[in-house]
This record gives C-alpha cells, sequence and structure tokens, in this order.
C-alpha cells in the first residue's frame, strides 16, 4: 500500500488547483532553487536525446519544455504539453512559440484521459503534479499516463517527497504540516512516495533518488511502461 506523509490530505480540488495556478502565473519560475536539481537528474536519466514524441502533463509555463526543446530533444522531436490553467496555458505557449511547428499546448478540463492528444508518446514528464493529487487521482493519471505511452516509453516524474536529511526532514515534516492547515499555502502540494503509487503490473521503476535542492526533497522516478 502506497505510504504517504499524509494519509488523509485536505481536499484541494482540481478546480482549487485551476484557481491557484492561474493566479500564481510566472511566479512558479521561481521555484527553481529547489526544483532544478530534480529537473537535472531528470533530463541525466530520461533519455530524451532518443526520444521521438514527448506528453507533459502539466507543462506550467513551459519551462522544463523550452529546456527538452533546446537542448536535448532531437530537430524532430514532437512536443505537446497540457495544463489546467488557463494562465499557464497562455505562458508556455508564448515561451514555445519558437517551435511552433513541432510543439503545441492544450488547456484540459483536468480528467486523465489523453487519447486524444496524438500518442502514443516515447516519455511522459510529470513535474510537481502527482504530489498535489488525490491517491485516487495519481492511480487515474497514472493509468491514463500508461495507456499514453508506448510499449516501453517512460514516465519521468518529480515532485514533493520525504526528507533524507535532517534538514530535509525537516523542511517536509513543516510543509506536511502547512499542508494539512491550509493546501493553498503550498500550492496543494504535499510530500509524496510516488514510486509507492507505481502498480508493478504496469510499470518496472528504471530509476529513482531522492535529491535536495535548497532543503527540499524531491523525488526523481523514471519508470517504463510494461
Amino acid at each position: 500500500m502506497p505510504s504517504d506523509s499524509i494519509a488523509s490530505p485536505t481536499q484541494f480540488s482540481r478546480d482549487d488547483a485551476r484557481r491557484y495556478y492561474d493566479r500564481a502565473g510566472s511566479f512558479q519560475d521561481k521555484q527553481g532553487f529547489y526544483e532544478d536539481v530534480a529537473l537535472d537528474a531528470l533530463v541525466a536519466h530520461g533519455g530524451f536525446a532518443a526520444a521521438r514524441s514527448v506528453l507533459e502533463v502539466g507543462c506550467g509555463t513551459g519551462r522544463f519544455a523550452q529546456r527538452l526543446l533546446e537542448d536535448h530533444l532531437s530537430a524532430s522531436a514532437r512536443y505537446v504539453g497540457i495544463d489546467i490553467s488557463a494562465t499557464m496555458v497562455g505562458l508556455a505557449k508564448g515561451r514555445l512559440a519558437g517551435w511552433s511547428d513541432r510543439a503545441e499546448v492544450r488547456q484540459t478540463g483536468g480528467g486523465f484521459d489523453y487519447a486524444a492528444l496524438g500518442g502514443p508518446f516515447d516519455r511522459a514528464v510529470c513535474t510537481y503534479v502527482f504530489d498535489l493529487l488525490s491517491p485516487a487521482d495519481i492511480a487515474a493519471a497514472l493509468a491514463g499516463i500508461h495507456a499514453a505511452l508506448a510499449p516501453g516509453g517512460l514516465l519521468c516524474a518529480a515532485g514533493l517527497t520525504q526528507g533524507t536529511t535532517t534538514l530535509s526532514r525537516l523542511t517536509s515534516s513543516t510543509w506536511s504540516w502547512i499542508r494539512g492547515i491550509s493546501p493553498s499555502l503550498v500550492g496543494g502540494c504535499r510530500p509524496l512516495l510516488l514510486a509507492d503509487h507505481l502498480p508493478a503490473g504496469q510499470w518496472r521503476l528504471v530509476h529513482r533518488e531522492v535529491v535536495v535542492g535548497a532543503t527540499v526533497p524531491s523525488e526523481v522516478v523514471i519508470a517504463e511502461a510494461l
């Protein structure tokens, strides 16, 4: 059974998430002080140079997509990013305008059926999204991503997790405490053990590590779709 730091997280609905991230806008880019070390690990282990198509679930401002398109994807690789926030979609479209011939960003209603996005995909990227979903929605999102990936395709995910050092454990426990009181103060996110949510019959764990940026611990997961 999945073991998370919050067994029954205070509700933070998809509508709550949409409203929060519509307000947050480009402020999300300022979280690189702890996110970038996890994104570096995704790039190091995600095999993006070999990818022909990438789906990003929760693309945010398009910051990671820009990095992939500029430095790591082949010139023929196709990218599709989705987000529930109109603000984020607008920012991402502007950021990726230089790749409009092969990069597309769409707003969604927050559902987990990705069949209409033109798959199957070689890579599915999901950064700091699973950690704001309920356990039931995590399962639904993983099922939708699995269906959208080609056999052997990789899920490349990063998100908040439990700490591994004294300071990172303090940070994650404090984050969980704040999340339990008022989810909107932390954007709905909470420390999560994503690897524990992967159904063994559908996924093979290729790589997992916990990295720490500015005392904030993040779990990096690479899993192959079976």
